[in-house]
């Protein structure tokens, strides 16, 4: 039975979350404050954490890098903070989506179930460094990637940036992040550097890339890669 630990200080939120997980056979846990998440997480070990970051005594940003201190458990961000910076601050930080109150039901089990799905995957081994998609395929190991039985060319800077997604598949990676890993630290700002990189990679990788079915844009926030 899958295990979620929920992390917030609305009574009335809490009950709701609690029936509807427990209705589809989740083992819940429930945190009114980050003491107490942080100490549950620790002795129960659960599979997922959906966290609000106003809790009552420690700020959601700080919880979430205790957490990732030792576990790189799925955390969930329920959040009534709308600021693209404080998104930012909440998946730099480390959690793995972020979701604005107030959000569908259904919307959160379903993001709930990805986040397990992606918790569970086995990482390739070395050798078998192989992503297959519908359209091309990426050998992680040899740097190299086909288009219709054809190699596709990428710069360095095109393979560096299409290798941090896809080593990350279906977890949002900040812009912040994307342009410290491959531009540096004095470039972090140069978003345009991002909107340029990632339209070509659309162009050589998507058959529509007006409509990316790989390299989704989660706008003000960052990119995912969706195999």
């Amino acid at each position: 039975m899958t295990r979620v630990l929920v992390a917030e200080d609305d009574p009335q939120l809490v009950r709701a979350l609690v029936i509807n997980l427990q209705a589809r056979r989740y083992d819940v846990d429930a945190a009114p404050d980050g003491a107490t998440a942080l100490r549950l997480a620790a002795a129960r070990q659960p599979d997922v954490v959906l966290l609000d970051l106003g809790l009552p005594d420690i700020d959601g940003v700080d919880v979430i890098k205790g957490l990732r201190a030792w576990s790189r458990m799925p955390i969930l961000v329920l959040s009534a903070r709308q600021a693209s910076d404080e998104k930012v601050s909440a998946l730099d930080a480390g959690a793995d989506d972020y979701i604005t109150k107030p959000f569908s039901m259904n919307e959160l089990l379903a993001r709930l179930r990805a986040a397990v799905r992606r918790a569970e995957d086995i990482p390739l081994a070395p050798e078998t460094t192989l992503v297959e998609t519908a359209d091309f395929s990426i050998d992680l190991l040899a740097k190299k990637v086909v288009r219709d039985g054809r190699d596709v060319r990428l710069t360095p800077t095109e393979w560096h940036l299409l290798e941090i997604l896809v080593t990350n598949p279906g977890r949002l990676v900040t812009q912040k992040h994307l342009l410290q890993e491959v531009w540096g630290v004095s470039r972090s700002t140069k978003t345009n550097y991002l909107r340029v990189y990632m339209a070509q990679l659309r162009r050589k990788l998507e058959k529509d890339p007006s409509h990316p079915r790989y390299l989704i844009t989660e706008p003000g926030m960052g990119y995912r890669f969706e195999a």
